[in-house]
């Protein structure tokens, strides 16, 4: 019986307090857009540990006992602001807020647009309610993974990769060849002779808005296009002024281990620059400027960011924002392993110890202004200036049996550097209440020099005690240069028409109509210069590190070497031209309540020209065809947190200049040439994904894909001496089909006063690829007779299995300090590289993982120091050649773990 009475008691106190509470509600607003709708707004009452988040409406509501309280209304990247209330009982009291970004920026978070937030939640909010298939990871996600390039960025997301030792990144296990790159939706070209896309390690994140990366196909997007386009939006400063200076210093294990005897070749300077190209009379006379004696360097790399932004009222109407970006970053490194190429039966045809020292630089600066005009009316202009450089010391010791009996060293030093120039125009305009009209137009630049790449031969003579030169031929030792020039115009116009009510959020749907066009052409030439010795200097002891003493004009002089080249002084060239013109149509509509579709057929006219004269010969090769690109995307809304989706295309893939050349690249233990017979892929595309969105920042989703690839492209090893790889239609068709997993999940979270946050990222993906292998259809189809050596393979560059997973633990204190750490792991499992041929077996990369670990700190509103660990694991990379008695290394060493330090101050 007392217990009933206390149970009752208890009852009626809790009715009694419930019937005593009050109401605050209200809509949180962004005073930046219009007043628009704020999603996902923190609105807290100070003092009381109650803390909520606006809906998708911007609206909010809290239950609370009658009383006076402080509101706190706060987004990520805006000012706060705060209202006082007074609660009475049973009384709803209404609080409407409006903030904005004010003269307030978080690091690495600048706004641009609802739709396109930095935040997570937001970023989420706009893949539900999107009806084509999204996937963007931004600022505030970057920031947080301590992600300093766009590349290591990508590698993050679902089913995405960076090959080891390169700057590839593969979409689904499909390769560069298969994906696109674009900054604002404008293409971008390649830096490097021998890729379609630019090096995304290029970009630094402080440019970045937001990433995403459209792996279904669309309209849009230009029709070359199987694993996926990969969309770098640049930031937008909004607020009335901001000014950030961030320094840094990076270590390399494995390099500052050799610190006292870290050695560069002679030339470049510190900042990734320089001169000097083809010398004067280089036949001659021995008249080349740098020096061949390695430089030491002290292997400690840096880097130092400025930002600046401001925003300008123009009018009633009017606001003009403005952000410039500068930084530069420099970093060592090193690393020693095998590197071979060896026979079908495993003999070694060429087989070293590598050791590498390597020095990377990067400068970045970025302008961009935007213009509302109006609110119907937007322009903006982005300026993006990129320099990279990319320093290589190699040497290679061991056999080559062009050598037999000797120990031979191979001496290489490679200096790569690349200068991008971006230039974009971009508007929009509401030209009725029904009709949008977009247009983008861009000027794009690409300079990639190597100006004198050295090699020098040598082998050690028992008898002597001593290094002589190697001549097996006259370009074991010469000195090497090649330039590009890309020129590029591109241009988009898209006309929306909204069908329904669009004022009123009743609209049905819409139609696009749209243009794209891209015309670019490249010039690349090169040129060596080949030295061949003569007895008396054939015979000579030389020091591998002072070459100077031998290889100079007293030597020329006196007739102990010549200088040649395969034409002259005339370079070796190929130029490419290749025009697109596209036009497309879509329809987005609303079928039902839950059902809503994309229907859109793209129209591609292309044209492409190569014409080179090499060492192999002279000649023009070029193709012209028409594309008809259907596509389609359905979404059905299974309930307010769940979606299913479906996409169906069909697009191309289009062989590169570089790879339809007739051109020779040669490494020291592989050599690349052209293909002139090579030919576009045709491929199919199909697409399944389940999404649940737990909350606002929580996701699962499971997406089902398949590919069926007509012609497909390959490298295979070709059968000669000096292992050639090239690029072939290896067959009729092939497929891929796999399944993705991503989870994003909190695993406790606090609010109030202060945050408290432990939260959980994973994504997998598994695979399957297979083609079948037709050496009939390569010796038809092209000049070289080859046997390959299985009659199926997967594709070149993918992998079975991505994982990537993350945990970060977020505390935010009181006075603006706050502090997040993170641990980020990602793995690959094996990849094919190259297709075996004549009884060799396939080249292949095996599965390896990493991990890192971020910890960002605010130490008040002004002042942050961060710390990373990146690669902790160190693991072994290893690529074999998978023979028929077993598998052998070619490719081995480690990279050594990474360790950086950073301070960032906001005046």
């Amino acid at each position: 019986m007392k217990f009933k009475l206390i149970v009752i008691t208890l009852l009626f106190t809790v009715l009694g307090f419930a019937q005593t509470k009050g109401t605050i509600k209200g809509v949180v607003t962004d005073k930046d857009l219009n007043n628009d709708p704020l999603p996902f707004a923190n609105v807290v009452v100070k003092g009381q540990n109650i803390a909520v988040n606006t809906d998708e409406n911007g609206t909010f509501s809290i239950a609370i006992v009658p009383g006076e309280y402080i509101l706190e209304f706060s987004f990520l990247g805006y000012e706060n602001a705060t209202e006082k209330v007074i609660v009475k009982e049973n009384e709803t009291i209404i609080v409407n807020k409006s903030i904005g970004s004010g003269s307030y920026t978080l690091q690495d978070v600048i706004v641009q647009k609802a739709t396109n937030r930095e935040k997570e939640s937001a970023l989420l909010l706009d893949q539900k309610k999107a009806v084509e298939v999204k996937q963007e990871i931004g600022a505030q996600e970057l920031s947080r993974k301590g992600v300093g390039d766009v590349a290591s960025a990508v590698a993050k997301t679902t089913g995405v990769s960076k090959q080891e030792g390169s700057n590839n990144v593969y979409v689904r296990g499909l390769g560069d060849r298969y994906n696109s790159t674009s900054i604002n939706g404008l293409p971008v070209p390649s830096n490097d002779p021998e890729k379609k896309n630019i090096a995304l390690d290029l970009f630094s994140t402080d440019i970045v808005e937001s990433i995403s990366i459209d792996k279904v196909y669309t309209s849009r997007i230009s029709g070359d296009f199987a694993g996926g386009n990969v969309n770098i939006s640049s930031k937008n400063y909004k607020g009335n002024g901001m000014l950030e200076i961030s320094l840094g210093s990076t270590i390399n294990t494995n390099a500052i281990e050799k610190n006292g005897e870290f050695y560069l070749q002679d030339g470049p300077n510190q900042f990734g620059y320089s001169s000097y190209g083809v010398p004067n009379n280089p036949l001659s006379g021995y008249n080349f400027q740098n020096s061949l004696v390695p430089v030491k360097e002290s292997p400690f790399g840096g880097n130092i960011g400025i930002k600046a932004g401001k925003s300008f009222d123009i009018g009633k109407e009017g606001k003009l924002n403005l952000f410039a970006n500068a930084g530069f970053n420099n970093g060592y490194e090193y690393r020693e392993g095998i590197n071979q190429s060896v026979s079908a039966q495993a003999a070694e045809l060429k087989s070293f110890e590598q050791e590498r020292f390597a020095y990377k630089t990067n400068s970045t600066g970025m302008f961009n202004a935007n213009y509302k005009i109006n609110s119907k009316n937007k322009i903006s202009y982005n300026f993006l200036f990129v320099n990279s450089s990319e320093q290589l010391k190699d040497s290679y010791f061991g056999y080559n049996r062009d050598f037999e009996g000797f120990d031979v060293l191979v001496q290489r030093g490679t200096y790569i550097e690349n200068t991008l120039f971006v230039n974009q125009l971009l508007g929009n305009h509401e030209l009725t209440k029904k009709i949008d009209f977009d247009w983008g137009l861009s000027y794009n630049k690409i300079k990639g020099d190597m100006p004198d790449r050295t090699q020098n031969t040598l082998k050690f003579e028992e008898d002597l005690n001593g290094f002589t030169f190697g001549q097996n031929t006259i370009t074991d030792n010469h000195r090497y240069y090649q330039n590009l020039t890309e020129d590029e115009i591109a241009a988009n116009l898209a006309l929306n028409y909204a069908l329904g009510d669009k004022e009123n959020g009743e609209a049905k749907g819409k139609i696009t109509l749209g243009y794209n066009g891209r015309f670019k052409n490249r010039d690349f030439e090169a040129i060596q210069f080949n030295f061949r010795f003569f007895d008396g200097l054939l015979n000579t002891v030389v020091n591998p590190d002072n070459l100077d003493t031998v290889l100079n004009q007293e030597n020329y002089s006196n007739g102990l070497f010549n200088i040649e080249a395969f034409g002259g002084l005339r370079p070796q060239t190929y130029t490419g031209e290749q025009n697109i013109h596209a036009s497309f149509a879509s329809l987005e509509y609303k079928l039902t309540e839950k059902l809503s579709s994309i229907v859109g057929l793209r129209f591609e006219r292309v044209e492409q020209t190569v014409s080179w004269r090499t060492q192999l010969g002279a000649d023009t090769n070029s193709f012209n065809r028409n594309e008809f690109l259907p596509n389609l995307i359905l979404k059905y809304e299974v309930n307010e947190k769940q979606n299913l989706r479906f996409g169906a295309s069909k697009t191309y893939t289009l062989p590169q200049f570089k790879e339809r050349a007739l051109f020779i690249y040669e490494d020291v233990t592989e050599v690349k040439v052209g293909n002139p017979n090579l030919y576009p892929s045709q491929n199919y595309n199909a697409d399944l994904k389940w999404e649940y969105f737990l909350k606002n920042d929580e996701l699962i989703s499971v997406t089902a894909f398949g590919k069926y690839i007509i012609d497909p492209i390959n490298e295979i090893t070709l059968a000669s001496s000096t292992n050639d790889i090239s690029f072939i239609n290896t067959g009729d068709s092939g497929h891929a089909y796999g399944i993705e997993l991503e989870v994003r999940k909190n695993i406790f979270e606090i609010e109030g006063d202060l945050t408290n946050k432990l939260s959980a990222g994973f994504n997998a993906s598994y695979m399957k690829t297979d083609q079948e292998l037709d050496s009939e259809k390569v010796r038809n189809e092209t000049d070289y007779n080859i046997n390959l050596t299985n009659e199926r393979a997967g594709f070149t560059g993918a992998s079975d299995f991505l994982l990537n997973a993350d945990l970060s633990y977020t505390k935010d204190f009181q006075n603006n300090k706050s502090v997040t750490a993170t641990i980020i792991y990602a793995h690959y499992s094996d990849r094919l590289y190259a297709l075996g041929v004549e009884t060799k077996g396939n080249l292949v990369d095996k599965g390896m993982g990493s991990l890192d670990f971020v910890l960002k700190t605010k130490l008040n509103k002004n002042l942050g120091i961060n710390l990373n660990a990146r690669n902790i694991l160190n693991p072994t990379f290893k690529r074999v050649q998978e023979n028929a008695g077993g598998d052998v290394p070619v490719l081995t060493y480690k990279k050594g773990a990474f360790f950086g330090l950073g301070l960032e101050y906001k005046f």
